[in-house]
Formats: C-alpha cells, structure tokens, sequence
C-alpha cells in the first residue's frame, strides 16, 4: 500500500524555522499536484500551499513570504520550509498527493500528519 511518510515536525520557538519533509514510500508511476495542510484543534483542515509537477507553487495568505514549498521529483518527495514561525502556526501538518501509483489506485493520497508546536 502506498503511504505517504511525513518528518520533520517539533517544538520550535516563535521566530524559529522548521523543515518538513514527506516521501511517498512505494513505487509511483506518476506524482501530479502535492500540498500542506494544517490543522488545528477544534479547526478545520486548510491548505497552506501547493506545487505542481512544473514548479508552480501558491501559497495561503497566511504563510506568504513565511513557507516555501518545494519537491523533488526523482525522490518523489515534497518540502516545506517554515521561517519566522508564529504561535497560531501550531497544528498538525499533513501532506496531500494526487499521484498514479505503479501498483495502487490513482488518487488523492494524505499523510499521517506532524506536530507542529510553536512556543511564545
């Protein structure tokens, strides 16, 4: 079963930086749009960013000029870099995938999710 393997959450002070990472863990014929989400208790899932095959990211108001998202396709791997970290970015953080695995149903897959916790 394809999973997606997420690492890289923690405790960080306000103003810190965290990297988050997340891999899919099986053969995949195919990765097209990935993301961040986070949620935070008693909230809703939101999106914070996303990049496409290409490159072409975007991003929450929120986090703008704060995250970058990147990826790297032979790896099939997707980062998001988080700088100047704000108290109300605590959440759990998950990755999302729309991909076409080599030996799994194509669609949209999520990760298990990583504490983010930002102290004041």
């Amino acid at each position: 079963q394809v999973q997606l393997v997420e690492s890289g959450g923690g405790l960080v002070q306000a103003g810190g930086s965290l990297r988050l990472a997340c891999a899919a863990s099986r053969s995949i014929f195919r990765i097209n749009r990935m993301g961040w989400y986070r949620q935070a208790p008693g909230k809703q899932r939101e999106l914070d960013a996303t990049i496409t095959t290409g490159g072409s990211t975007s991003y929450a108001d929120s986090v703008k000029g704060r995250f970058t998202i990147s990826r790297d396709n032979p790896k099939n791997t997707v980062y998001l870099q988080m700088n100047s970290l704000k108290p109300e970015d605590t959440a759990v953080y998950y990755c999302n995938a729309d991909m076409r695995p080599c030996y799994s149903s194509s669609g949209d897959y999520w990760g298990q999710g990583t504490q983010v916790t930002v102290s004041s």
